[in-house]
């Protein structure tokens, strides 16, 4: 499937999205000087061409208890594990993210814990699974840059 063509009224719109995905439309066809039905045939044209794919929550997991971020690297005994492992990952709620990896790790994975002995909980029942033949984990100190906009604004000058 070849690339979608946006234009800036499509990048304003998304704009809005990224910053607060419950933005009624009337909000952003006030903002743009457009109808809110414009916005909903554009946010429309967006979903079907696989643009947007849905719309998300963002939590503050601080306020949930669960202030603790680790990283953990995952190295397979054999790497034809990896579906299975990744099904178990899964399994397990505090993985919030996984990702098949070149380099040192098979897989890599981000948990979130209430404290450090309940990661280490966590990282042992990740250490459990079968075809794991050990971990890496780094201690997050501070998550100091998550910024969907600075992307969006680059790919949207290329375009």
């Amino acid at each position: 499937m070849g690339k979608v063509k946006l234009d800036e009224i499509d990048h304003q719109i998304l704009d809005m999205l990224i910053d607060n995905t419950r933005t009624p439309f009337t909000d952003i066809a006030k903002k743009l000087l457009i109808s809110a039905g414009t916005v909903h045939v554009r946010v429309k044209k967006m979903e079907e061409a696989g643009i947007i794919k849905g719309s998300s929550l963002t939590l503050d997991y601080v306020k949930l208890g669960y202030a603790f971020i680790a990283y953990v690297g995952i190295f397979l005994e054999k790497t034809h594990q990896t579906k299975f492992v990744l099904e178990r990952l899964e399994q397990i709620p505090n993985v919030t993210v996984a990702h098949i990896t070149t380099g040192k790790f098979n897989i890599f994975c981000k948990i979130r814990a209430k404290d450090t002995n309940h990661a280490k909980n966590i990282i042992f029942r990740i250490d459990d699974i079968d075809g794991i033949s050990r971990t890496e984990t780094m201690i997050s100190l501070e998550e100091s840059i998550n910024d969907k906009k600075r992307l969006m604004h680059t790919i949207f000058n290329e375009l």
